[in-house]
């Protein structure tokens, strides 16, 4: 992630965390929403117009540039044998999902069959590979980036994509809080590469939904997963219609 978008996205966190809204920054810089919607999603904000979004939240500029960097500093991805100990383990796996979610202790104990002495064990393993600190009156603080994610092609992601294909499609997705969308087109390699822009920019926008409501009561939010996936790819079915390239000469 380049420092601008670093910075950005540490300005979008300042602002939820004040209850302002992209409304607001329009209001401020004399601008529509969808003006100020794709400043923030082209990543072009001037220094001026930054600076001016930072007085209205009471905030100096180098102080949005301080925190970018303490953020930066917190823990964004694990090592490979972090990741296996934690996929080898079913319940060390589970709080660690739960922690990272921003669940309490009592949470985890109320919602899942764990006694409080189990929950500490498995608490302490995470501070020792450093996900977070323990303090005291079981209180956690969560010391992972809030752009941490899981290692590409490692324990924790291979275990996601088995049970994606046991368990997450195995839905009609007809219910309200279920949709599925599945895309096909002809793309060149430039647009594949645009629409994997596009798609981590949803992924972005899904981690900050998660973020600003994370101060609602846990009764009040579910476990809710997205896909988000693109390959250059073509049914086998089609595959066995098509015409085999001539030889070159």
């Amino acid at each position: 992630m380049s420092q601008t978008d670093s910075l950005l996205n540490t300005l979008k966190r300042q602002l939820r965390m004040q209850g302002k809204t992209y409304a607001d920054v329009a209001q401020w810089l004399g601008l529509s929403e969808a003006s100020v919607k794709r400043l923030f999603a082209e990543r072009n904000i001037t220094l001026a117009r930054l600076e001016c979004i930072c007085e209205q939240l009471n905030l100096e500029f180098a102080e949005l540039v301080q925190t970018m960097q303490t953020e930066e500093r917190r823990l964004q991805e694990l090592t490979q044998a972090q990741e296996q100990s934690i996929a080898d383990d079913p319940k060390l796996f589970l709080i660690a999902v739960c922690v990272i979610n921003g669940y309490s202790f009592d949470e985890i104990h109320h919602q899942y069959q764990l006694s409080e002495a189990e929950c500490t064990q498995q608490l302490l393993k995470l501070e020792r590979l450093d996900l977070i600190q323990l303090l005291p009156g079981n209180r956690i603080k969560r010391r992972v980036a809030p752009n941490f994610r899981w290692r590409t092609g490692g324990p924790i992601q291979r275990f996601f994509q088995q049970r994606i294909a046991n368990e997450f499609f195995r839905s009609r997705f007809d219910s309200e809080s279920e949709k599925l969308l599945v895309l096909n087109g002809l793309l060149s390699r430039a647009g594949n590469e645009e629409w994997q822009q596009v798609l981590q920019r949803l992924a972005n926008e899904f981690h900050a939904l998660c973020e600003r409501e994370s101060s609602l009561p846990i009764h009040q939010r579910f476990g809710t997963t997205s896909v988000l996936a693109v390959r250059q790819w073509q049914y086998a079915l089609f595959q066995d219609y098509t015409r085999e390239s001539p030889p070159k000469r």
